[in-house]
């Protein structure tokens, strides 16, 4: 019994796919090189550095960038700032956009208007979202003062301005959230549901029993996507708060804070090293929700 050897190699058509393949995916690998890897490796080696001016004459200056920001209290505060800003978005949009998403799963008139009045804020620009919201909260002529007959600094008092803007995170992200649950909802089989009625559940109870434990891998992917988007919150910071806001100090997050450091300071090294102790601290809440994964995520 012989043994037929293949020759090995590629043909000429096989090459001409793999040069083509490559061609294709080229730009793409270009770009997270040039925009997502370069920038991620420079930072790191400039929050070593006391940064000069367009990023030239860097002096090596070791773990002081570190110290600095370590020992001082602003970066705490804009840390507690963007945790307390995540308590009020995460877990408010995440249990609307279940609601909602449960409620317009329904067969009811109109949902596919809702569906997309709920998703608009997604497709607005972020200074257009900021300038409603700031007419809105408007100390004297904003609508809810106007509603409420009230007085109240929405934005301005450091008591309460960080709920303010927290509450504008909510509303932002609740059309995504819920598209995301929707489709989370439509991969449950109807079956579960036909058998939870058989027995006797109540909606609610099936709500309970079956929605939220099968709806739990899509939940856990849109609580860990949420956390750090709320813990990188920069924009909605940015055009709300003005700097000569009396409340900024109490409501302006850890990447604002690295923006004042690095493009309106200049001081690039400082606000590296704010930028690697965000990311630290990223990393180890991302580790601790993959720890409870297996807990709390059930897969039918």
């Amino acid at each position: 019994m012989g043994i037929v050897k293949k020759k090995m190699g590629m043909t000429v058509a096989r090459k001409k796919e793999a040069i083509w393949g490559l061609a294709f995916v080229a730009p793409t690998m270009l770009g997270l090189l040039i925009l997502n890897f370069y920038p991620m490796v420079n930072t790191v080696y400039q929050s070593f550095c006391k940064t000069g001016d367009f990023g030239k004459g860097n002096v090596f200056v070791g773990l002081s960038n570190y110290k600095a920001v370590a020992m001082d209290p602003t970066t705490w505060q804009a840390l507690w700032n963007t945790v307390k800003y995540a308590l009020i978005e995460v877990p408010f949009g995440v249990a609307i956009s279940m609601l909602l998403a449960v409620f317009l799963q329904q067969k009811i008139i109109g949902k596919s208007f809702f569906r997309t009045i709920f998703f608009l804020p997604m497709v607005c620009a972020p200074a257009a979202v900021a300038m409603v919201w700031k007419w809105l909260y408007n100390q004297q002529f904003g609508l809810l003062n106007n509603m409420f007959h009230s007085n109240t600094a929405w934005i301005s008092n450091p008591k309460i301005a960080w709920i303010s803007v927290g509450i504008i995170g909510v509303w932002s992200i609740i059309g995504y959230n819920m598209v995301l649950f929707i489709g989370g909802l439509q991969e449950i089989p109807r079956d579960y549901y036909e058998a939870a009625q058989i027995d006797g559940a109540t909606g609610i109870r099936q709500f309970l029993h079956v929605t939220i434990p099968l709806l739990s891998p899509t939940t856990f992917f849109i609580v860990q996507t949420r956390i750090i988007g709320a813990l990188t919150i920069f924009d909605l910071m940015f055009m709300v708060m003005d700097k000569t806001n009396l409340a900024l100090n109490k409501t302006q997050s850890i990447v604002y804070l690295f923006y004042t450091y690095a493009f309106t300071n200049g001081n690039r090294g400082y606000g590296a090293a704010i930028v690697m102790i965000l990311v630290a601290f990223i990393m180890v809440i991302t580790f601790l929700l993959q720890k409870t994964e297996k807990r709390f995520v059930f897969y039918n």
